[in-house]
């Protein structure tokens, strides 16, 4: 996580009236406490984890990326991914491509897409975010699986603008 990235977290947790939040990942720890407690409004807390744990992190989503890279044109499709518009995570959260499990995902690879059309759900601290388009286009791909965790600016979707 870097510094804009802990900013925009102070900024969500202020505006959401909670008074303490804490977000544990695998090599960073924090704490953020609102309110009139004190003479400061916003107290922030950044622990980072010793080194030894870190490489946990990189070895799990490995298994992801290598199924998610199964087909043999990978080469070939990265230069054509540059004609297209990745829409990426605003926020940090887990990542739903449905309303609710017993609903159909809300896009799916082919379908059309018109600015302020609802693409996906990110759940930030028991919020569901609505997480809208800004472009038109076609889907082309979904590069998050289903109820994983995201981060901010993650790229979550790629369209085909024409």
């Amino acid at each position: 996580m870097d510094i804009k990235e802990i900013q925009s977290l102070i900024k969500f947790v202020a505006k959401s009236g909670a008074s303490e939040v804490k977000l544990e990942m695998e090599d960073i720890k924090i704490t953020i406490r609102t309110g009139s407690v004190s003479s400061t409004p916003e107290t922030t807390i950044v622990q980072q984890i010793p080194m030894a744990q870190a490489p946990a992190m990189p070895v799990a989503p490995a298994p992801a990326a290598a199924e998610s890279a199964a087909p043999a044109k990978e080469p070939a499709s990265a230069e054509d991914d540059s004609k297209y518009i990745t829409i990426k995570s605003p926020i940090i959260g887990t990542f739903y491509r449905k309303p609710s499990p017993d609903k159909p995902p809300f896009v799916e690879v082919g379908s059309t897409i018109n600015p302020g059309d609802v693409l996906c759900v990110i759940e930030a601290m028991k919020l569901f975010n609505d997480i809208e388009s800004e472009v038109a286009g076609k889907i082309v791909k979904v590069l998050v699986d289903d109820s994983s965790p995201v981060e901010f600016d993650q790229p979550l979707f790629l369209v085909d603008p024409s």
